[in-house]
């Protein structure tokens, strides 16, 4: 069989992790193919992007992965730089009437599992507990093959003072969107396993939080060998790994600043054109750009229209350096989170010097504040000076922070969160049908589809390649 040509069309996390599993695939003798990476700008690594400044390691992208998907961690041993990964300290608060409640402990993504930190919590009224402990009596959901909202489902079960003060602003807080429009089935489609399985949430996450019982072993950090928490991320940032991730490639493989501009299909076979005027051929094309992107190389196509139409909400982050005198008090914890209610236009701050103790020198403090979602975007067109004004003035009201910061950092991702509203996995089932008709050997992959954390990327990067090594078989 004649060697295939693959193109990967994207150098972020999930192109990058496609190209090492091809070029693995390929020198273990599984696949007969050479492939080809294209970037459309200066520098491989999508969103993960990390600014070293004065001895500050900031994260102006996504901080970290979760431990428990562990494609990531897998990732890191392979490449030899697992010695490299911290884990974080655990402690988060929710604001509420204008004071920092604690999370109460146990809660799992806001599911209640310990009863006394859930019953003495000043987060909710009474009436608000009594409503969330109905979950222990309530029924299994029915039509439950059918695809219903985030804020649906746990409005349900727990009631809307639960979801408002606590659920809202930690799963919104993933996607930036609007728990009330999220899909269950795409974006927490665990929580409707726990229902079947358990009936109730609080109940099946007490049972699943308390097993001893895990197929994996755990992960275990540094020297001494202790256990990660639930969050992992890299000594000298995540830009490390994918930097570490590209180096192990071959040079000649990646190409930087080639936007794809379009895509045709001659004979069997695709041509590629670049922006540069430039072109290429490929038998195969693994596409990780957004979906925005996909939807224009296909516009003329009426099956991709649906994905045309996919909405994506555009955020900012604003790093700010200060000496720990500056603040107030004694901060204890990893930072906070703003409920919609709240009237605030931060959405979360994390105390990244104490989530993180890598990220500031001794005796400095770095905050990051997220501003931007679904439905309340604006901030993020203001000028640096205007979004540093308004999350200082936040600051100041609920930390009580007056102190000019050393240096602030903004970075705004325009458009770049994806949202996974109901029936999103119909709506990706009914393009990729209709693709594989017309574009055989297309496939698309990326945080618009199948899952927007680090290691989700990972794993359809892992997917889509064995897809090619079966159908070379």
């Amino acid at each position: 069989m004649a060697e295939e040509k693959i193109a990967v069309i994207g150098g972020g996390i999930t192109g990058l992790s496609a190209a090492y599993k091809l070029q693995k695939a390929i020198g273990q003798g599984k696949l007969n193919a050479s492939y080809n990476l294209y970037e459309a700008s200066a520098e491989f690594g999508g969103s993960i992007k990390t600014e070293y400044r004065d001895g500050f390691v900031i994260e102006k992208g996504p901080d970290s992965f979760l431990a428990r998907k562990r494609s990531m961690y897998e990732l890191a041993k392979d490449l030899g730089i697992e010695d490299d990964l911290v884990t974080n300290k655990t402690g988060s608060y929710i604001l509420h009437k204008n004071k920092l409640h604690k999370i109460p402990q146990g809660a799992v993504m806001g599911i209640p599992t310990q009863w006394r930190p859930f019953v003495t919590t000043s987060l909710f009224s009474w009436k608000g507990k009594f409503r969330a402990a109905m979950d222990v009596f309530l029924p299994r959901s029915k039509n439950e093959d059918s695809d219903i909202s985030v804020g649906t489902f746990f409005r349900r079960r727990l009631g809307n003072e639960v979801v408002d003060h606590m659920i809202e602003p930690l799963l919104s807080g993933i996607y930036a969107g609007n728990i009330d429009k999220l899909s269950l089935k795409a974006t927490f489609p665990q929580f409707l396993e726990v229902e079947k399985k358990h009936r109730s949430l609080i109940l099946g996450m007490r049972n699943s939080t308390g097993s001893k019982n895990t197929k994996e072993e755990p992960i275990l950090l540094g020297r001494e060998k202790k256990p990660a928490g639930m969050f992992l991320t890299f000594r000298r940032g995540l830009q490390y790994f994918t930097e570490t991730l590209a180096a192990s490639l071959p040079a000649e493989k990646l190409h930087k600043h080639k936007k794809l501009v379009e895509l045709k299909r001659t004979q069997g076979k695709y041509m590629l054109f670049f922006e540069d005027g430039s072109s290429s051929e490929a038998d195969k094309v693994i596409l990780t750009t957004r979906h925005q992107q996909a939807y224009e190389l296909f516009q003329d196509h009426s099956f991709m229209s649906s994905l045309g139409k996919v909405p994506s909400t555009s955020v900012a982050t604003v790093a700010l350096a200060y000496n720990e005198s500056d603040l107030n008090e004694k901060i204890d914890g990893t930072g906070f989170l703003v409920p919609k209610y709240a009237g605030y236009t931060i959405t979360a701050c994390t105390w990244t010097h104490q989530k993180w103790k890598h990220t500031a020198p001794k005796g400095k403090a770095l905050l990051r504040a997220y501003v931007g979602r679904a439905g309340d975007e604006d901030i993020v067109a203001e000028s640096d000076e205007a979004i540093v004004e308004t999350v200082r003035k936040d600051l100041k009201d609920i930390m009580g922070i007056k102190a000019e910061p050393a240096f602030s950092i903004v970075t705004r991702w325009r458009q770049a969160m994806p949202q996974y509203e109901v029936n999103h996995k119909v709506l990706l089932e009914d393009v990729n049908k209709e693709l594989s008709v017309s574009f055989p050997g297309i496939i698309l992959i990326g945080a618009s589809y199948h899952g927007i954390g680090l290691p989700d990327c990972i794993d359809q990067a892992k997917k889509a390649v064995n897809k090619i090594v079966k159908e070379a078989e």
